[in-house]
Protein backbone atom coordinates (compact mmCIF):
# COMPACT_ATOMS: atom_id res chain seq x y z
CA UNK A 1 0.00 0.00 0.00
CA UNK A 2 1.38 3.40 -1.02
CA UNK A 3 1.41 6.23 1.47
CA UNK A 4 0.83 9.88 0.57
CA UNK A 5 4.57 10.35 0.85
CA UNK A 6 5.18 7.61 -1.72
CA UNK A 7 2.82 9.29 -4.18
CA UNK A 8 4.56 12.61 -3.77
CA UNK A 9 7.94 10.99 -4.29
CA UNK A 10 6.75 9.27 -7.47
CA UNK A 11 5.43 12.56 -8.87
CA UNK A 12 8.54 14.51 -7.97
CA UNK A 13 11.03 11.92 -9.17
CA UNK A 14 9.52 10.02 -12.13
CA UNK A 15 11.42 6.85 -12.98
CA UNK A 16 11.22 7.14 -16.78
CA UNK A 17 11.69 10.91 -17.31
CA UNK A 18 14.67 13.18 -16.77
CA UNK A 19 14.52 15.85 -14.09
CA UNK A 20 13.19 19.35 -14.78
CA UNK A 21 14.57 22.51 -13.21
CA UNK A 22 12.07 24.34 -11.04
CA UNK A 23 12.43 27.69 -12.81
CA UNK A 24 11.40 26.01 -16.08
CA UNK A 25 8.07 25.15 -14.48
CA UNK A 26 7.31 28.69 -13.27
CA UNK A 27 6.01 31.12 -15.86
CA UNK A 28 7.02 34.75 -15.75
CA UNK A 29 4.04 37.06 -15.09
CA UNK A 30 4.02 38.35 -18.67
CA UNK A 31 3.60 34.81 -20.01
CA UNK A 32 0.71 33.71 -17.82
CA UNK A 33 -2.63 33.23 -19.61
CA UNK A 34 -4.26 36.26 -17.93
CA UNK A 35 -1.35 38.53 -18.91
CA UNK A 36 -1.29 37.37 -22.54
CA UNK A 37 -5.05 37.71 -22.86
CA UNK A 38 -4.95 41.21 -21.42
CA UNK A 39 -2.07 42.34 -23.63
CA UNK A 40 -3.74 41.15 -26.82
CA UNK A 41 -7.01 42.82 -25.85
CA UNK A 42 -5.53 46.33 -26.02
CA UNK A 43 -6.21 48.52 -29.06
CA UNK A 44 -2.75 49.20 -30.46
CA UNK A 45 -3.99 52.42 -32.12
CA UNK A 46 -4.87 54.04 -28.79
CA UNK A 47 -2.49 55.10 -25.98
CA UNK A 48 -2.61 53.54 -22.53
CA UNK A 49 -3.87 56.86 -21.13
CA UNK A 50 -3.89 60.61 -21.77
CA UNK A 51 -4.59 63.32 -19.19
CA UNK A 52 -3.76 66.86 -18.04
CA UNK A 53 -2.38 67.90 -14.64
CA UNK A 54 -1.22 71.14 -12.95
CA UNK A 55 2.53 71.63 -13.29
CA UNK A 56 5.34 74.14 -13.12
CA UNK A 57 7.41 75.29 -16.06
CA UNK A 58 11.17 74.91 -15.88
CA UNK A 59 11.19 78.58 -14.81
CA UNK A 60 8.88 77.74 -11.89
CA UNK A 61 5.68 79.26 -13.27
CA UNK A 62 2.32 77.45 -12.89
CA UNK A 63 1.16 75.70 -16.06
CA UNK A 64 -0.70 72.67 -17.37
CA UNK A 65 1.03 69.51 -18.57
CA UNK A 66 -0.26 66.80 -20.88
CA UNK A 67 0.77 63.26 -20.02
CA UNK A 68 0.71 60.77 -22.90
CA UNK A 69 1.45 57.17 -21.98
CA UNK A 70 1.94 55.31 -25.24
CA UNK A 71 1.24 51.63 -25.61
CA UNK A 72 4.55 50.11 -26.74
CA UNK A 73 6.51 46.86 -26.64
CA UNK A 74 7.64 47.74 -23.14
CA UNK A 75 11.02 47.98 -21.44
CA UNK A 76 13.95 45.94 -22.76
CA UNK A 77 15.20 45.33 -19.19
CA UNK A 78 11.85 43.75 -18.37
CA UNK A 79 12.24 41.42 -21.38
CA UNK A 80 15.28 39.81 -19.73
CA UNK A 81 14.61 40.38 -16.01
CA UNK A 82 12.69 43.42 -14.81
CA UNK A 83 12.35 45.50 -11.66
CA UNK A 84 10.66 43.94 -8.63
CA UNK A 85 7.89 46.56 -8.47
CA UNK A 86 7.19 47.43 -12.12
CA UNK A 87 3.95 46.18 -13.66
CA UNK A 88 4.01 48.32 -16.79
CA UNK A 89 4.19 45.15 -18.87
CA UNK A 90 0.44 44.97 -18.19
CA UNK A 91 -0.03 47.93 -20.59
CA UNK A 92 2.14 46.69 -23.46
CA UNK A 93 1.65 44.87 -26.76
CA UNK A 94 4.42 42.89 -28.46
CA UNK A 95 3.24 43.76 -31.98
CA UNK A 96 3.02 47.57 -31.79
CA UNK A 97 4.24 49.19 -35.03
CA UNK A 98 5.39 52.67 -35.94
CA UNK A 99 2.01 53.29 -37.61
CA UNK A 100 0.30 52.30 -34.36
CA UNK A 101 2.41 54.80 -32.42
CA UNK A 102 1.54 57.59 -34.87
CA UNK A 103 -2.15 56.71 -34.49
CA UNK A 104 -1.75 56.90 -30.71
CA UNK A 105 -0.17 60.33 -31.03
CA UNK A 106 -2.99 61.55 -33.32
CA UNK A 107 -5.56 60.21 -30.83
CA UNK A 108 -3.83 62.09 -28.00
CA UNK A 109 -3.69 65.36 -29.93
CA UNK A 110 -7.37 65.11 -30.84
CA UNK A 111 -8.37 64.39 -27.25
CA UNK A 112 -6.35 67.32 -25.88
CA UNK A 113 -7.25 70.00 -28.42
CA UNK A 114 -3.98 69.63 -30.33
CA UNK A 115 -2.11 70.36 -27.07
CA UNK A 116 -3.08 74.03 -27.36
CA UNK A 117 -4.03 74.35 -23.67
CA UNK A 118 -0.80 72.94 -22.22
CA UNK A 119 2.78 74.20 -21.99
CA UNK A 120 4.43 70.85 -21.35
CA UNK A 121 4.07 67.35 -22.83
CA UNK A 122 5.25 64.27 -20.94
CA UNK A 123 5.68 61.29 -23.26
CA UNK A 124 6.04 57.98 -21.43
CA UNK A 125 6.44 54.57 -23.06
CA UNK A 126 6.57 52.02 -20.21
CA UNK A 127 10.26 52.00 -21.09
CA UNK A 128 12.67 54.47 -22.69
CA UNK A 129 11.71 56.71 -25.62
CA UNK A 130 15.34 56.84 -26.81
CA UNK A 131 15.77 53.04 -26.81
CA UNK A 132 15.97 51.78 -30.42
CA UNK A 133 14.96 48.23 -29.43
CA UNK A 134 11.70 49.52 -27.98
CA UNK A 135 10.74 52.54 -30.12
CA UNK A 136 11.34 52.88 -33.90
CA UNK A 137 13.98 55.50 -34.61
CA UNK A 138 11.63 57.32 -36.96
CA UNK A 139 9.04 57.76 -34.19
CA UNK A 140 11.65 58.96 -31.69
CA UNK A 141 12.62 61.66 -34.21
CA UNK A 142 8.96 62.52 -34.80
CA UNK A 143 8.22 63.12 -31.09
CA UNK A 144 11.34 65.24 -30.63
CA UNK A 145 10.57 67.34 -33.73
CA UNK A 146 6.83 67.65 -33.12
CA UNK A 147 7.07 68.87 -29.52
CA UNK A 148 9.76 71.36 -30.49
CA UNK A 149 7.66 72.62 -33.42
CA UNK A 150 4.65 73.04 -31.11
CA UNK A 151 6.75 75.02 -28.65
CA UNK A 152 5.98 72.60 -25.78
CA UNK A 153 8.60 71.50 -23.29
CA UNK A 154 9.12 67.75 -23.64
CA UNK A 155 9.65 65.35 -20.73
CA UNK A 156 10.70 61.77 -21.47
CA UNK A 157 11.84 58.78 -19.40
CA UNK A 158 15.01 56.77 -19.94
CA UNK A 159 17.23 54.19 -18.32
CA UNK A 160 20.86 55.19 -17.92
CA UNK A 161 22.31 53.02 -20.70
CA UNK A 162 20.55 54.97 -23.46
CA UNK A 163 22.00 58.32 -22.39
CA UNK A 164 25.25 58.24 -24.31
CA UNK A 165 26.88 61.31 -25.85
CA UNK A 166 26.12 60.07 -29.38
CA UNK A 167 22.44 59.45 -28.62
CA UNK A 168 21.93 62.79 -26.91
CA UNK A 169 23.73 64.65 -29.71
CA UNK A 170 21.39 62.96 -32.19
CA UNK A 171 18.28 63.85 -30.14
CA UNK A 172 19.29 67.49 -29.72
CA UNK A 173 19.38 67.94 -33.50
CA UNK A 174 15.57 67.69 -33.40
CA UNK A 175 14.81 69.19 -29.97
CA UNK A 176 17.51 71.29 -28.30
CA UNK A 177 15.89 71.52 -24.86
CA UNK A 178 14.01 68.75 -23.07
CA UNK A 179 13.93 66.98 -19.70
CA UNK A 180 15.05 63.39 -19.14
CA UNK A 181 13.59 61.53 -16.17
CA UNK A 182 15.62 58.59 -14.86
CA UNK A 183 14.20 55.96 -12.53
CA UNK A 184 17.12 55.86 -10.13
CA UNK A 185 14.84 54.54 -7.32
CA UNK A 186 17.55 54.51 -4.63
CA UNK A 187 20.95 56.07 -4.09
CA UNK A 188 22.34 52.78 -2.81
CA UNK A 189 23.86 50.01 -4.92
CA UNK A 190 22.75 47.28 -2.50
CA UNK A 191 19.14 48.45 -2.66
CA UNK A 192 19.31 48.77 -6.45
CA UNK A 193 20.57 45.21 -6.75
CA UNK A 194 18.74 43.25 -4.05
CA UNK A 195 15.56 45.23 -3.36
CA UNK A 196 14.80 46.69 -6.79
CA UNK A 197 16.72 44.54 -9.31
CA UNK A 198 17.26 47.73 -11.32
CA UNK A 199 19.89 46.41 -13.69
CA UNK A 200 22.23 49.38 -13.39
CA UNK A 201 24.47 50.89 -10.73
CA UNK A 202 25.09 54.33 -9.24
CA UNK A 203 28.17 54.60 -11.45
CA UNK A 204 25.92 54.21 -14.51
CA UNK A 205 23.56 56.88 -13.17
CA UNK A 206 26.42 59.32 -12.54
CA UNK A 207 27.72 58.73 -16.08
CA UNK A 208 24.25 59.47 -17.48
CA UNK A 209 23.97 62.64 -15.37
CA UNK A 210 27.36 63.80 -16.64
CA UNK A 211 26.27 63.32 -20.25
CA UNK A 212 22.99 65.16 -19.68
CA UNK A 213 24.84 68.08 -18.09
CA UNK A 214 27.35 68.13 -20.95
CA UNK A 215 24.41 68.49 -23.35
CA UNK A 216 22.65 71.12 -21.17
CA UNK A 217 19.56 68.96 -20.72
CA UNK A 218 17.36 69.01 -17.63
CA UNK A 219 17.53 66.06 -15.22
CA UNK A 220 14.64 64.58 -13.26
CA UNK A 221 15.43 61.82 -10.75
CA UNK A 222 12.83 59.32 -9.57
CA UNK A 223 13.31 57.92 -6.07
CA UNK A 224 11.24 55.05 -4.67
CA UNK A 225 9.69 55.31 -1.23
CA UNK A 226 9.53 51.94 0.54
CA UNK A 227 11.00 49.46 -1.96
CA UNK A 228 10.40 45.73 -1.36
CA UNK A 229 12.00 44.10 1.70
CA UNK A 230 12.29 47.39 3.59
CA UNK A 231 10.32 48.62 6.61
CA UNK A 232 8.45 51.90 6.83
CA UNK A 233 10.87 53.41 9.32
CA UNK A 234 13.96 52.34 7.38
CA UNK A 235 12.42 53.67 4.17
CA UNK A 236 11.93 57.08 5.74
CA UNK A 237 15.52 57.14 7.02
CA UNK A 238 17.01 56.01 3.71
CA UNK A 239 14.87 58.16 1.39
CA UNK A 240 15.89 61.29 3.28
CA UNK A 241 19.54 60.32 2.66
CA UNK A 242 18.86 59.60 -1.02
CA UNK A 243 17.24 62.99 -1.62
CA UNK A 244 20.24 64.73 -0.06
CA UNK A 245 22.57 62.65 -2.24
CA UNK A 246 20.94 63.58 -5.58
CA UNK A 247 19.82 67.15 -4.92
CA UNK A 248 22.89 68.73 -6.54
CA UNK A 249 22.57 66.59 -9.67
CA UNK A 250 18.83 66.92 -10.25
CA UNK A 251 16.69 69.78 -11.52
CA UNK A 252 13.69 67.87 -10.16
CA UNK A 253 13.34 65.00 -7.69
CA UNK A 254 10.17 62.95 -7.92
CA UNK A 255 9.38 60.68 -4.95
CA UNK A 256 7.34 57.67 -6.05
CA UNK A 257 5.69 55.93 -3.08
CA UNK A 258 5.19 52.25 -3.81
CA UNK A 259 1.89 51.18 -5.31
CA UNK A 260 1.13 47.52 -5.91
CA UNK A 261 0.94 46.58 -9.60
CA UNK A 262 -0.41 43.22 -10.65
CA UNK A 263 1.92 40.37 -11.56
CA UNK A 264 5.00 41.79 -9.84
CA UNK A 265 7.18 40.50 -7.01
CA UNK A 266 5.86 43.23 -4.72
CA UNK A 267 2.33 42.09 -5.61
CA UNK A 268 3.17 38.59 -4.42
CA UNK A 269 4.60 39.94 -1.15
CA UNK A 270 1.55 42.15 -0.64
CA UNK A 271 -0.96 39.35 -1.21
CA UNK A 272 0.99 37.15 1.20
CA UNK A 273 0.82 39.80 3.94
CA UNK A 274 4.58 40.45 3.87
CA UNK A 275 4.41 44.05 2.63
CA UNK A 276 2.23 47.10 3.20
CA UNK A 277 2.27 50.24 1.02
CA UNK A 278 3.58 53.41 2.67
CA UNK A 279 1.71 55.65 5.06
CA UNK A 280 0.76 59.04 3.65
CA UNK A 281 2.09 60.45 6.94
CA UNK A 282 5.54 59.12 6.00
CA UNK A 283 5.46 61.17 2.81
CA UNK A 284 4.51 64.29 4.76
CA UNK A 285 7.38 63.70 7.18
CA UNK A 286 9.80 63.04 4.31
CA UNK A 287 8.85 66.34 2.68
CA UNK A 288 9.28 68.24 5.96
CA UNK A 289 12.70 66.68 6.56
CA UNK A 290 14.17 67.34 3.09
CA UNK A 291 12.48 70.67 2.34
CA UNK A 292 15.40 72.70 3.80
CA UNK A 293 17.82 70.85 1.53
CA UNK A 294 15.91 71.28 -1.75
CA UNK A 295 14.90 74.88 -1.04
CA UNK A 296 17.37 77.15 0.73
CA UNK A 297 15.75 80.53 1.26
CA UNK A 298 14.62 81.86 -2.12
CA UNK A 299 16.96 79.49 -3.94
CA UNK A 300 15.48 76.20 -5.15
CA UNK A 301 18.27 73.64 -5.61
CA UNK A 302 15.87 71.03 -6.90
CA UNK A 303 12.09 70.95 -7.15
CA UNK A 304 10.58 68.19 -4.99
CA UNK A 305 7.58 66.37 -6.46
CA UNK A 306 5.44 63.75 -4.71
CA UNK A 307 2.46 62.28 -6.57
CA UNK A 308 1.13 59.22 -4.68
CA UNK A 309 -0.42 56.88 -7.24
CA UNK A 310 -3.63 55.24 -5.97
CA UNK A 311 -3.45 57.40 -2.82
CA UNK A 312 -5.92 56.29 -0.16
CA UNK A 313 -6.49 52.87 -1.72
CA UNK A 314 -5.22 49.63 -0.12
CA UNK A 315 -2.68 49.10 -2.93
CA UNK A 316 -1.41 52.68 -2.78
CA UNK A 317 0.00 54.92 -0.06
CA UNK A 318 -2.73 55.30 2.57
CA UNK A 319 -3.55 56.09 6.18
CA UNK A 320 -6.52 54.94 8.24
CA UNK A 321 -9.14 55.75 5.60
CA UNK A 322 -10.60 58.77 7.40
CA UNK A 323 -7.89 61.33 6.59
CA UNK A 324 -6.49 59.90 3.34
CA UNK A 325 -8.14 62.32 0.91
CA UNK A 326 -7.14 65.40 2.91
CA UNK A 327 -3.52 64.32 3.43
CA UNK A 328 -3.07 63.17 -0.18
CA UNK A 329 -4.45 66.49 -1.46
CA UNK A 330 -1.99 68.43 0.71
CA UNK A 331 0.90 66.36 -0.67
CA UNK A 332 -0.25 67.03 -4.24
CA UNK A 333 -0.54 70.76 -3.54
CA UNK A 334 2.99 70.88 -2.13
CA UNK A 335 4.34 69.51 -5.41
CA UNK A 336 3.14 72.70 -7.11
CA UNK A 337 3.34 75.32 -4.35
CA UNK A 338 6.56 74.12 -2.70
CA UNK A 339 5.43 75.45 0.68
CA UNK A 340 5.17 73.55 3.96
CA UNK A 341 2.06 75.56 4.85
CA UNK A 342 0.09 72.88 2.99
CA UNK A 343 0.53 70.59 6.02
CA UNK A 344 -0.16 73.04 8.84
CA UNK A 345 -3.78 72.00 9.50
CA UNK A 346 -3.50 68.23 9.06
CA UNK A 347 -4.47 65.98 11.95
CA UNK A 348 -5.98 62.56 12.60
CA UNK A 349 -6.10 59.95 15.34
CA UNK A 350 -4.01 57.59 13.20
CA UNK A 351 -1.02 59.97 13.30
CA UNK A 352 0.05 58.68 16.72
CA UNK A 353 -0.19 55.10 15.45
CA UNK A 354 2.04 56.00 12.50
CA UNK A 355 4.60 57.55 14.88
CA UNK A 356 4.64 54.37 16.97
CA UNK A 357 5.24 52.23 13.89
CA UNK A 358 8.12 54.43 12.73
CA UNK A 359 9.67 54.34 16.20
CA UNK A 360 9.36 50.54 16.36
CA UNK A 361 10.81 50.08 12.87
CA UNK A 362 13.80 52.29 13.65
CA UNK A 363 14.55 50.74 17.07
CA UNK A 364 13.56 47.06 16.94
CA UNK A 365 15.50 44.34 15.03
CA UNK A 366 12.58 43.50 12.71
CA UNK A 367 13.97 43.60 9.13
CA UNK A 368 10.68 44.27 7.32
CA UNK A 369 9.07 46.22 10.17
CA UNK A 370 5.91 45.82 12.20
CA UNK A 371 3.57 46.97 9.40
CA UNK A 372 0.20 46.27 11.02
CA UNK A 373 -3.08 46.67 9.14
CA UNK A 374 -3.84 50.37 9.55
CA UNK A 375 -7.46 50.17 8.38
CA UNK A 376 -8.53 48.22 11.49
CA UNK A 377 -8.79 49.52 15.04
CA UNK A 378 -5.80 48.57 17.16
CA UNK A 379 -8.03 46.53 19.54
CA UNK A 380 -8.98 44.23 16.65
CA UNK A 381 -5.38 43.04 16.40
CA UNK A 382 -5.68 41.29 19.78
CA UNK A 383 -9.21 39.96 19.36
CA UNK A 384 -8.56 36.23 18.95
CA UNK A 385 -11.98 34.98 20.00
Amino acid sequence: MKTDYDVIMVNLFPSQKSGVKLHHLIKAPENTPWALEKKHSWDASKPATVYVTPELTKEGEPCKAATVILRTKGCHWWWSSGCTFCGYFNDTRDDVTSDDLHNQWDYSMKKLNNFEDVEMIKVYTSGSLLEDREIPLEFQEFVLKETHKLGKHLVIESRTEQLTSDKLSWAKKFNPNFTVAIGLEAYDDEVLRFHVNKGFSLKSWHNAVEQLKNHSLRIKSYLMFKPPFMSEGESLTQCIKWVKSVVNDSDEISINPMNIQRGTIIDRLYRNGDYRPPWLWSLVELIKQVHPFVKQGDKVLSRLIVHPTAAGKPRGAHNCGTCDAEVAAAIERYSVSGTLDEFSDLSCECYSRWKEEIYSDQNLPVPIGVGLNRRNKIEKLFDFY
